[in-house]
Parts: C-alpha cells; structure tokens; sequence
C-alpha cells in the first residue's frame, strides 16, 4: 500500500488560488477536509513562490487548515521564509518540507529548517544544472542530498522523499525509463530512504479525460518499482484504490505489458485493453497520441 500527499490546494487553481489570494479560510478548509475523507496522508500547501507575501500567507494557512484537520502538511513553496513561517506554525504530527533541490543554497537554507523543527523532506533531484539526464545523474544528485543530509544534520535516511521528477509522457517517454531505472537502483544508492513524486506530471498536455488514466497506470508502473508515495489529485478516487491495491487484476495486465509478454487482448475487459493501450504509451512501445484510447 502506498502512502498519498494531495495536491489540489494549489494557488494555479482557479477557486482556491482566488482563495489563497484573498485569505478566504471556507473554500481551503472544505478542501482540507474533502481530502482527509478521501483518505489522503498529507496535505500539499502549494503557494507558489508567493513573492513578498509568501512569509504571511503561509503562517496564516498552516492553522487555518489544521483548524479542521489533524493531517501533516506538506509546506510547497520556493520561499524560503515561507517555509521557515510555516514550520513554525505547523503543531500537529510531523510536517513535511516540499522540496529541497539538490543546490548549494537550497540545502544549505532547508536543510538547518528540516532539522530544527523536525520536519521530513521531499529530496527533488533537480541539480545545479537542472533536470537530471539520466538515471546515473539521478544517483549521482541522490547520494550528494542524502549524504549531507545524514552526515551533516544528523537526519535519518527514513525522514527523506526522494523524488526523480516525473516528466509529462507527451513530450519526454524516455525520462520516463530513466525515472524508473533510478527506483530500481535507490535502495542501493540511500537505504533506508522512502520515495515520493508529483504523479499527476505525467498527464500534462494531453486533454482532461484521458489524465486520470495516464495517472493509473504510471501510478501501477511505479508502484511496482518501489515508489512510497505520490502527490496526486485527491478527487480520483480509482487511483487512489489502485494505492491500497484494491485492483490487482488492473496491475498484473499492466505488468505483462511491462515485461514483454504476450496478451490475449480478445480476452480483456475494455477496461483492461485500455490500460494495456496506455501502458504500452507510457512505456514507449508505441509513440504518444491523443488518439490512442477511444474514451
């Protein structure tokens, strides 16, 4: 079983960016609590940089939403006092810090914070030059956080979300395999380490209908390969089933086509053709188009 951050609360969101906006506590706090019935683990803040009013609104959103929540938050910001505000401000279970590239000046700012106030951190593998090309560069960015992480600040491996950065499968298929060689390859590189990623990535681009099931089936991929948790969207409620692997006949289709073998697609329920379709898109076997499922 998987463990879900939700991301819906996101300033980029037309209803609760206005929201975030003008500090309207009703519209968050309904969203808090949709997203602790839907059962997600955290709550993802996403504020954006936010700029000179990051420090304010994050202080001010951290006990408006645990005003009716008791989840840990996941504090999403690049400003970093913001995310000093909002640990601060964060009193119930552990929060978590999203994210900590791997940049001289992001660690050396976040990394003091996470240990301060006990916080958890998403490790992004995004380093000074970017996104990674490869999944040695993955390794390579992985070890450098971790190591300073532990022999620095004493922090445990366990406390630590690597994250490989999912990339959008209509423009980057091949990131895709390297995001997956690198999960076989974390245990081996930081033990001990747990995995997360921003999951709904993957679907960017192409239409609204064809996301959530872009999402499953990465979400399967994944899984199979280790990953701990994802930031996904709170409302899809078949991806968070297939997390607390409530479909398996859905993953062992999705498997057969990862490795290989051969299909009798006459037999598959049109469910099932349409996640072998999208498996085989995501895993590269055939090229990307919208047209590949007829939904």
């Amino acid at each position: 079983m998987m463990y879900l951050i939700g991301e819906n609360l996101n300033i980029m969101s037309v209803t609760y960016g206005k929201a975030l906006k003008e500090k309207n506590a009703k519209p968050l706090q309904q969203l808090a609590i949709q997203q602790a019935e839907a059962g997600m683990d955290w709550i993802d803040l996403n504020i954006g940089p936010s700029g000179k009013i990051g420090e304010e609104l994050m202080a001010w959103l951290v006990p408006v939403v645990h005003e009716v929540v008791d989840l840990p938050l996941a504090l999403d910001t690049s400003n970093i006092k913001a995310i000093a505000a909002g640990l601060k401000a964060h009193k119930k279970c552990r929060p978590l810090i999203n994210s900590i590239m791997v940049r001289p000046e992001r660690m050396e700012a976040l990394l003091p914070l996470a240990k301060e106030y006990d916080a958890d951190f998403v490790a992004l593998l995004w380093g000074p030059e970017g996104m990674p090309r490869d999944e040695n560069e993955r390794g390579a960015l992985c070890s450098e956080l971790v190591y300073k992480a532990e022999s620095e600040f004493g922090i445990a491996p366990d406390r630590m979300y690597v994250d490989p950065i999912q990339t959008p499968v209509s423009v980057q298929q091949g990131q895709i395999m390297s995001c997956l060689e690198f999960m076989k390859m974390l245990q081996d590189i930081a033990p001990g380490c747990r995995s997360t990623i921003g999951l709904s990535n993957v679907s960017n681009g192409p239409p609204d209908h064809l996301r959530p099931i872009l999402n499953q089936v990465m979400l399967i991929i994944l899984k199979r390969h280790g990953l701990y948790s994802a930031i996904v969207d709170c409302f899809d409620k078949k991806l968070h089933d297939i997390a607390k692997d409530k479909h398996p006949e859905l993953e062992a289709v999705v498997h057969k086509v990862e490795d290989g073998e051969a299909i009798d697609e006459s037999k598959l329920s049109k469910e099932e053709l349409d996640y072998v379709k999208t498996a085989k898109v995501i895993l590269g076997h055939k090229l990307f188009s919208e047209s590949w499922l007829e939904v």
